[in-house]
């Protein structure tokens, strides 16, 4: 086997995903990930702390939707900053297929259920800051964050169902429907 094979990283996810779906992730070992990507442990290592990095791996995400809360626009509002970062959450995601498959695995097993909150915490977290440096108050800044986070969790959850849907019109629809919401249209005179 070559020394450093291509997409390692991936085909460590991809073998992961489909022994976590089949054997479940506490009967699944570091060992068996690796064989089943025709890796070593030790390449495995080099990629993930552990094996329930595996499903969560990098900080590609966070990076991203940082990166885009601080190239924003000065002239949009916090939220708006930051909405529009979130609608292209997508570009970072893998396909669809994967994150439905992912979804499911974590669902089943409450310590990568546990570990999916601790990374939403962290985004979050890296969010506010980012945030904060655009001149937002940290009390409002975390407010903003969990109003966004919301709204992208409704979002997300229509683009894993409808794979013809467009991952920023969902985030306008949920921002929409947040809105209506809570500041209803004032009923017509007439």
């Amino acid at each position: 086997m070559p020394r450093w094979e291509s997409d390692a990283q991936g085909r460590l996810e991809r073998a992961a995903l489909e022994l976590f779906e089949t054997q479940g992730f506490e009967r699944t070992s570091v060992a068996q990930i690796a064989r089943a990507a025709g890796l070593t442990e030790r390449s495995f290592y080099r990629y993930f702390p552990d094996k329930r990095e595996v499903l969560f791996a990098g900080s590609e995400l966070e990076a991203h939707l940082v990166a885009q809360v601080e190239a924003a626009d000065s002239g949009l509002t916090p939220i708006e900053a930051l909405l529009t970062a979130l609608g292209t959450a997508d570009e970072v995601f893998r396909s669809r297929e994967f994150l439905l498959r992912r979804v499911k695995v974590i669902a089943a097993s409450p310590a990568l259920a546990e570990r999916d909150l601790i990374k939403l915490a962290a985004i979050a977290d890296a969010l506010a800051r980012a945030l904060e440096h655009r001149g937002v108050e940290p009390g409002q800044a975390r407010f903003i964050i969990d109003v966004a986070m919301a709204i992208t969790r409704r979002a997300t959850s229509r683009w894993l169902a409808d794979p013809d849907a467009a991952f920023p019109d969902l985030v306008a629809q949920a921002t929409a429907e947040l809105r209506e919401a809570v500041a209803p249209p004032a009923p017509s005179v007439g």
